[in-house]
């Protein structure tokens, strides 16, 4: 079996964001990028997949500028076989993304797409439900364990509830979340390794998808601070200041 795992090229978690002086975007000059957290997680997954005899290759695939070469390197180090980069400078947007790991996964014929629930930037959460219904394959989200077993995938997911278990059969879409692993830290001889690994090159237009967003930014700015909360000394007083200050009530 082979697993597809898409990637994607985030500011990094650790450094904190700034917006624009003109208030139009995030500051991306000179930041620190990184690969998606989830992401990670799903690379980490495929790979344990793979030494447990279940996968005999892993192929990530990003969609964004040329700089993401530099993330798929990161997932070639941690174990990956191979490599994808659909290059372009457009801000894609998860319909498009879906559209494109379709065609991506149509040509490749995985038997399992590992996809990170959502990207820390946008938060949008949606690539990977779109893609299970651009496939028509089955899907599982949210996952916090994966089991694969005679042809189909025992996913636990994390609900609102607890946790749920399904059976899907394969091929199958699964979304991650952060209880699944620990991803591993790529070592100095892999990383040197990782230059030499095979990477593909291509472009949405060889998808015939167009990238361009539907969306448009009017604004960006950061969130006021938060103010000192304060100490009232019966509930009347709270219901009070509920109504007057507050105007929750």
């Amino acid at each position: 079996m082979k697993i597809l795992v898409p990637v994607k090229r985030v500011i990094d978690y650790n450094v904190k964001i700034r917006v624009k002086p003109d208030g139009s975007d995030v500051e991306l000059s000179n930041v620190k990028m990184s690969m998606n957290p989830f992401d990670e997680i799903s690379v980490e997954e495929a790979l344990r997949l793979k030494e447990a005899g279940l996968a005999q290759e892993v192929v990530v695939v990003s969609i964004g500028p040329a700089k993401a070469e530099e993330t798929l390197r990161n997932a070639l180090a941690m174990g990956a076989d191979r490599a994808i980069l659909v290059e372009t400078d457009d801000t894609v947007e998860p319909l498009a993304v879906a559209k494109i790991l379709k065609s991506v996964a149509e040509a490749e014929r995985p038997g399992l797409i590992i996809v990170g629930k959502q990207a820390i930037d946008d938060d949008s959460n949606q690539t990977g439900q779109m893609l299970a219904a651009l496939l028509n394959w089955a899907q599982g989200t949210f996952a916090s364990k994966i089991v694969i077993e005679d042809g189909k995938a025992t996913v636990i997911r994390e609900v609102d509830g607890g946790l749920q278990t399904i059976s899907i059969k394969l091929p199958a879409v699964v979304t991650t979340d952060l209880r699944l692993n620990e991803p591993r830290y790529a070592s100095l001889p892999n990383i040197m390794k990782a230059k030499k690994k095979p990477l593909d090159k291509t472009s949405p237009s060889a998808f015939g998808v167009w990238t361009a967003p539907r969306l448009k930014v009017l604004k960006t700015e950061e969130p006021s601070g938060r103010k000192a909360g304060i100490k009232v000394k019966s509930v009347a007083e709270l219901v009070e200041k509920l109504k007057s200050e507050a105007g929750v009530l």
